[in-house]
Parts: C-alpha cells; structure tokens; sequence
C-alpha cells in the first residue's frame, strides 16, 4: 500500500518538524516528507488540510482484557477502540486472568495481537506468579516470548524481601520494572482520596503517604540496586517532588500520569459517580495541579490513558462496591490537547508526551515521524467537537466521566505500519 497525505500540518516533536507538507509511505515506511520521489504513485490519497499529522500514539496503559475478561471487554474491540484514539503502540497490563506470568501466555496475546487489525502491541510480564507477590517469574522466559518490562500492576508486593530481589535480578539481566507505588497497609479498602469527601461522606480513605512511603521504599531500593524503574500513575504533589528530587539525584527513573488525574480532582467523585472511582484515586485540586505542572517541566515524562473498560453491571454498584478504572484510550488525545491549551503548552511539546517520550520508555521504534521510520501515524482535527456518549465509544467499556461532555480534538484516520486501520466514520 502506498499513501500520500497532502497539505497536512506535519508535527514530529522529536525533531522539532512543525510545518504544511506531504508524507509519503509504502511497504510499512515514511519514505519521503515534502517532496515524494519521482516514481511514487500512490493507491490512497488523503487530504489533510486543516489537519495535524503526527506520529502514532503510544500508550503506556491499556487494559485489554484478555485472555480471561472478556466479560468486560474483548481484544477485538479494545484495539478499534485504540486504533479510534490514533493509538498505534500500546503496552498492557499484565492483571488479566490468568496474569501474564507463562511465556505461552504472552505468546498467545501476541499472535492475535498481531492478525488482528489494530495498535503494536507490547505485553508487560507478571513481575511474581499469579502477581501475589510472593515468588519471581522466569522473566528471561517472558522477556524472549514477548514482554517489554515486568510489573505488579495494582496487585501488592508486601514484601521488600521479594522486590529487592526483583530489582537484583531485573538489573541483571537489563529489564526495567514498571512499579505503580501504594503502600498496602496504608490503602486497603480505600475507595477514595483522604481529603474533603472521604471526611464529608464517610468513605474509607487512600492518604497521599500510602503512595510516597511505597515510592521511598523504591527510590532506596534502585540507589541500592541500580535497576530501571519506570513509575506508573504518580497521584500527588509530594510523591512529584520525590521523584523531582531522585531524577536530580541522577537515579535511572521515569514515571507517568494517567489522563484523568491531568483533569480531574476528589471533588469530581462528590456526586457518587462510579466512573470517577479510580485506582490511584483522584486526589486533592493542588495534587492535580502540581501533576500539570510536573508534566511541563518534564518531572513526569508521559502520559497515558490507564484504559480500564469495566462492565455496565460492576460500575452501577455503590461507589464503595463498584470496580475502579475508566475506560481512556479514545478519550487521550482530546485531554492532552484540553490539558496543552488550559496551560499555554505548545502543541508538539504536548504531543511528545503521548509520541516519542512513551515510546523512549518502552525501547520501542514509534513515536517519531522521519524518512525511513515506521509508517505509524495519527491525523486528526484540532479544531472538531464532538460529545462522549457510549455511542461515540468503540470501546465496549462505556465507563467515562467525561459522558456527555464536548470535547475538542477528533481522530480522522490512523495508519499503523503502513496500513489504513482507522477512519473516522468508517
């Protein structure tokens, strides 16, 4: 397939190139930018004045929900949805069921990952069996079936025992861990931000030190051990300027925030919504405030959606009962460009944080939009509104809190490895 896109503004923020050109791709390449070589004839045309064309997204966080959670949502369904939000690479989660803890697991998600339309994508590994946290995987066997890094994802490691000697083996062996940092003790049962609504309604309580004791404890370890650690989903202030102050410290470190705490606050769930229940929980406006500006300044590295799709049945629950997650990935684009113009950030900068910084963080090749590069791209309307509903949802996951809200910013096509996988109304 050979595709021309014409007179779109072409943005790769990896190298700085902001201008209206062209883009040319064939055999799964960009293989010229501006003037095409003299023998191109393109199969597809696009149009794209008044448009942005970017690399592809790539995206940190997205729960497929397979194998074992299909109820909730199935791969199929899930990679539309992500393809939609011009997601073209996209690492997930290793809590389904069974966990991704047996390279025939990894191996398996990737074959139908990859014969089926949609995003790369990347499998993080189970960091312990069944993630109980009690006993390593053969991470050298998961790494060679597919896995990109090793996580717990929201399960606990209890025990420091078992993380140092995680850390020990994965510098080892030159694997990062992806660590989301919550104190157990400190934040079993909570539902909720300890701050004004857990103490106005009663509902037990996550505190801000359920997250930064369990960071200390990881920033010690990696002084002590020298392993990567990539932090997922930082929720407060005082856990930024701990990362502010061992990324100084020079520690090999680099974190993310999910979308919804870029906007969001504990004020949003005031009402009961069980959308806005969510794991970190929405903290504090001055928490969410500092992960803005944590985000311009570079503390935090990335953003990522933290799609979790969850059934209709387990979010129409009591907020205390219902299950945490909200469905992101069609969603990210429009809140990053929300959170670039609420804060006067230029376009491309925004951008890397969702392109070229996740992809940086996965060891991946997209994020970059260059001659010889990797056809992966997003083209999208800045300028189009349009409401969230579970009808503009492809996800099977409608659990938003942003349902009927305008949003700004619409994906118009995406191309993943030189192929046309996603256009707007088709």
């Amino acid at each position: 397939m050979k595709i021309r896109i014409k007179d779109g503004r072409v943005i790769d923020p990896a190298s700085g190139l902001d201008g209206v050109q062209d883009v040319f791709i064939a055999a799964g390449r960009i293989v010229a930018l501006g003037q095409g070589p003299a023998d191109f004839h393109a199969n597809l045309e696009i149009d794209a004045r008044g448009l942005v064309v970017c690399p592809g997204l790539v995206d940190l966080s997205v729960r497929l929900r397979e194998p074992g959670l299909e109820y909730m949502a199935t791969l199929e369904s899930e990679m539309r949805a992500s393809a939609a939000g011009g997601v073209t690479s996209l690492a997930c989660p290793p809590d389904t069921d069974p966990p991704l803890d047996e390279p025939g697991l990894v191996e398996m998600l990737k074959f139908r990952a990859k014969n089926s339309p949609g995003p790369r994508v990347y499998p993080v590994g189970a960091l312990t069996w069944k993630l109980k946290g009690e006993r390593l995987t053969e991470m050298g066997e998961l790494h060679e079936a597919g896995c990109v890094a090793f996580s717990q994802t929201d399960a606990p490691m209890v025990d420091t025992t078992v993380l140092l000697r995680s850390m020990e083996y994965a510098y080892t062996l030159g694997f990062p861990l992806w660590l989301r940092p919550q104190d157990y003790y400190l934040s079993r049962e909570g539902v909720v931000h300890d701050g004004v609504v857990s103490a106005r309604y009663g509902l037990p309580a996550i505190p801000v030190p359920a997250e930064t004791v369990a960071l200390q404890t990881i920033l010690l370890l990696v002084r002590e051990t020298g392993a990567r650690v990539h932090l997922c989903r930082l929720s407060s202030r005082a856990g930024v300027e701990m990362v502010r102050q061992a990324k100084a410290d020079g520690l090999p470190i680099t974190c993310d925030v999910g979308i919804h705490h870029v906007h969001l606050s504990e004020m949003d769930t005031a009402d009961f919504n069980a959308n806005c229940h969510m794991i970190p929980p929405l903290r504090s406006q001055r928490d969410r405030d500092a992960l803005r500006q944590a985000l311009k300044d570079g503390v935090i590295d990335a953003i990522c959606s933290d799609h979790a799709p969850v059934d209709d049945d387990a979010k129409e629950k009591p907020f205390q009962e219902s299950e945490p997650g909200a469905t992101g990935v069609e969603l990210l684009l429009p809140l990053v460009l929300k959170w670039a113009s609420e804060t006067g950030m230029p376009l491309a900068q925004a951008l890397a944080k969702v392109t070229a910084r996740p992809a940086g963080i996965l060891g991946v090749e997209g994020g970059v939009l260059a001659v010889d590069g990797p056809a992966d791209l997003c083209v999208f309307d800045p300028q189009a509104h349009w409401t969230v509903s579970p009808g503009t949802l492809l996800s099977l996951g409608k659990n938003s809190p942003y349902l009927g809200m305008e949003l700004q910013g619409k994906v118009r096509y995406a191309i993943i490895d030189g192929h046309l996988d996603f256009r707007d109304g088709h």
